[in-house]
């Protein structure tokens, strides 16, 4: 049973009605139908823990995530970003993926080509980021350029960037005064699950 239906199953069960549930998680009531009715797939990261409260389930249960990863910490894997869209915005979330335990990362990226692989990170891998607005030099961090998102190694100089990738066949980025205005660090990278 996937998601949606477990969420109409539920709410029947206990005897529940849409407004109510929907008044409580301060959605509209279409909304809700369309979570019900897999108009809308994956529910956003701010709704999972308080309506599994409501359907009185644990968000486990209610997501269909493996109980063995029960004491990992489920966190949003964000694929492509639209352009003036929070990164963690619904359209922007591909699943949800276990953490490392111990790892304090509050989304994932999955990475694309290989720019990165001196630092073992490939092609495919998953890569754990920690929010936060700024980063040491030399810390491998995932940066937003313009709408897409990279991650590199940060170096910051007197009203310049420079994002180092981790692979010779590359050149380094450099930003530099008004081009910094396209540049904002997302967060640290503070673990990463190769599948190689």
């Amino acid at each position: 049973m996937n998601v949606n239906e477990k969420i109409k199953q539920r709410r029947i069960q206990l005897g529940l009605n849409v407004k109510d549930i929907a008044d409580e998680l301060g959605i509209s009531r279409a909304t809700l139908y369309r979570y019900e009715s897999h108009e809308i797939e994956k529910l956003p990261i701010s709704i999972i823990e308080p309506l599994a409260e409501i359907l009185r389930i644990s968000p486990i249960e209610l997501m269909g995530w493996d109980e063995v990863s029960g004491n990992q910490n489920m966190i949003p894997l964000v694929g492509s970003i639209a352009c003036g869209v929070p990164i963690l915005a619904e359209e922007n979330v591909e699943d949800y993926v276990a953490a490392p335990i111990g790892c304090n990362a509050n989304f994932a990226l999955r990475c694309k080509g290989d720019s990165m692989i001196n630092a073992r990170i490939c092609d495919g891998d998953i890569v754990f980021i920690h929010s936060q607005p700024d980063c040491e030099n030399g810390e491998i961090a995932a940066v937003l350029i313009g709408d897409e998102a990279t991650l590199k190694r940060v170096y910051k100089h007197p009203g310049a960037i420079t994002l180092m990738p981790e692979n010779s066949l590359y050149p380094p980025l450099v930003y530099r005064r008004d081009e910094l205005n396209a540049i904002k660090i997302l967060g640290k990278a503070v673990g990463f699950v190769s599948y190689f």
